[in-house]
């Protein structure tokens, strides 16, 4: 997927093309948050548009090799919204920052159309090579309130990462996933509809009562199989300690799953 056009084009935007980009970034902002109750709130109240409007001057400056310039007008956008985007990041369309404290977005990050992500979200990177190092989110990702999304992996779109999780491996297409490391527990539908999106994070799985039931049955089927044990099991008997022992290994490599590395 290629988003460095969304950079191409703010090159050569004109006055009038800024603010339809603007005016549609606040529209982005009554779509995706309830609290929004006027233009004049979002223009003033709402330091992710801020943050957001400030990246693509830095951005600019960044791509017309001004890069110490590009550099301080991100971390004056980072001192006023406490939101640090670095100037190298791509970003597209209708990126919405819900509150906002604590983002970090790296230099190679690319990032789609109809992404959310919430306050203390990082899309770090996890090497020193100046080469591709962040993530790429695809679109309609919504990333919840202090996930870590690291290297230089991609969230397939309309995605869900769970708050606080830890994800360093490539995401499906239409997947949700939660956890420390993040593994996918369910697929999503479309979760945007009409510009808004679906702000259901409650009723994301629990993976790790989802390992625990593993477990438990696991041991289930392991006192099962010991009662059904006999040396010269043969028959009825037989077939059903043969069952019981397959349905334990399928236990085991589901819990396998999630303690191995997730994804």
């Amino acid at each position: 997927m290629h988003l460095s056009r969304h950079s191409q084009k703010f090159v050569i935007e004109s006055g009038p093309d800024m603010l339809n980009r603007m005016r549609e970034d606040i529209h982005t902002a009554f779509d995706r948050d309830p609290a929004t109750r006027s233009v004049w709130e979002a223009l003033t109240c709402y330091p992710g548009l801020h943050a957001i409007w400030m990246h693509r001057f830095a951005h600019w400056l960044w791509n017309a090799k001004l890069l110490w310039l590009g550099r301080f007008v991100s971390h004056i956008a980072r001192f006023l919204t406490g939101i640090e985007i670095h100037p190298g990041a791509t970003i597209g369309r209708r990126f919405f920052i819900d509150h906002g404290m604590g983002i970090v977005i790296g230099e190679t990050t690319e990032i789609g159309d109809d992404v959310t992500l919430y306050h203390g979200v990082t899309l770090g990177g996890t090497t020193w090579e100046k080469v591709k190092r962040h993530p790429t989110l695809e679109n309609g990702v919504i990333v919840g309130a202090g996930a870590k999304v690291l290297g230089a992996i991609v969230v397939g779109e309309q995605s869900r990462i769970g708050a606080n999780s830890v994800v360093f491996r490539d995401v499906p297409k239409h997947s949700t996933v939660v956890g420390i490391p993040g593994t996918v527990v369910a697929t999503t539908e479309s979760l945007i509809e009409d510009g808004k999106i679906n702000l259901d994070h409650h009723l994301l799985a629990n993976p790790v009562s989802e390992a625990l039931g593993h477990v438990l049955k696991m041991i289930d089927d392991v006192n099962a199989r010991v009662d059904t044990f006999h040396p010269d099991a043969k028959g009825t008997k037989a077939k059903a300690s043969d069952e019981l022992d397959k349905d334990r290994l399928s236990e085991q490599e589901k819990l396998e799953r999630f303690l191995g590395g997730g994804i």
